[in-house]
């Protein structure tokens, strides 16, 4: 059956800024991509990662192109002959949706997922100051949060997740290095942070370079991101690191998201399932895989000067299923 497919390219402003390593970011461009079958229609959101050089307008000419050379869209047809990326993401997303549609089945039950329920997401803390991450921070757990995530550069880390701790004692804290660990000890570094309820360093290493933690003995888990985009590289990363961060920008789409889960459970990593800034239509096939991971960060929308109309709603830290996004 031939689809028809459309896209178009929203900008959404951020609450205030978001700042990691590589910059800071005041708004998020996204493509939200349409397909119809002439009855039904799916609908997806999907953020262009823009440290590998995608931006929306490339992934809106992107879609196009590729929908006008394979009218007969399916899931394999995606993953056999486009590139993983926010594009196909936007794609393999809305034909989830449109299948949803049309049989009027819930999401995780078409695509063999448990049943979903609330869940604790992780609320992100800036890259900043010690102390401006600290009363960052303390207004969070004020907020209800009781795990967070902290961007770190590799200088003054140590610094910064103190002032964290300080400022929400209760919290649980993950640590997201960017990268920018590969001199240093990153276990004398994970050790120090243990003592801070750190449970999770994200990416200490650059991408390219996961043979630095051959041999580590960190006390704290370590998590790929950068380094592990789709299931072909979970076997590869698997020695180095003990869990994957899965975001469906990343992987291409919820069906390549689901063969990482699965490649990742059969490495015997744990899960975790990320997002990149967006609304809440962007993480609703995020949130139907969450709930087969061990950390949840899904507060893209959180980040947002406003979200969509009838999103998920977040309360004290949690992230409850969304009632419609139409």
């Amino acid at each position: 059956m031939t689809l028809a497919v459309s896209v178009t390219v929203e900008r959404w402003p951020v609450a205030g800024s978001f700042i990691i390593s590589r910059g800071a970011k005041n708004h998020v461009d996204v493509v939200v991509c349409n397909i119809s079958d002439g009855t039904h229609k799916g609908r997806a959101e999907a953020t262009p990662i823009y440290y590998e050089g995608e931006s929306t307008e490339k992934c809106a000419e992107e879609i196009m192109r590729f929908a006008t050379e394979h009218p007969d869209l399916d899931h394999a047809v995606l993953l056999q002959n486009m590139p993983r990326g926010a594009a196909r993401n936007a794609l393999d997303c809305a034909l989830w949706d449109l299948e949803c549609r049309k049989t009027n089945i819930p999401l995780w039950q078409v695509a063999g997922l448990p049943e979903p329920g609330p869940l604790i997401s992780a609320f992100t803390i800036s890259l900043g100051q010690p102390a401006i991450m600290e009363a960052h921070a303390r207004q969070a757990a004020l907020d209800g949060h009781e795990l967070l995530k902290l961007k770190l550069s590799g200088e003054h880390d140590l610094e910064r997740v103190a002032a964290v701790h300080h400022g929400a004692p209760d919290a649980r804290l993950i640590v997201d290095a960017n990268e920018s660990w590969n001199d240093l000890d990153i276990a004398a570094e994970a050790a120090q942070l243990a003592q801070y309820s750190v449970e999770l360093i994200e990416q200490p290493v650059s991408a390219g370079r996961d043979h630095l933690l051959s041999g580590v003995r960190s006390p704290v888990p370590l998590c790929a991101d950068e380094s592990c985009h789709t299931s072909a590289d979970v076997e590869r990363i698997a020695p180095f690191y003990d869990a994957v961060n899965i975001k469906l920008d990343k992987a291409g789409g919820l069906t390549e998201a689901m063969a990482m889960a699965r490649a990742a459970q059969a490495a015997d990593m744990k899960i975790m399932v990320g997002c990149m800034l967006s609304t809440s239509l962007g993480i609703r096939p995020a949130f139907a895989l969450a709930q087969l991971a061990q950390w949840v960060d899904l507060d893209g929308p959180l980040l947002l000067a406003k979200d969509r109309v009838d999103g998920f709603r977040f309360k004290s830290g949690e992230i409850l299923p969304a009632e419609s996004l139409d």
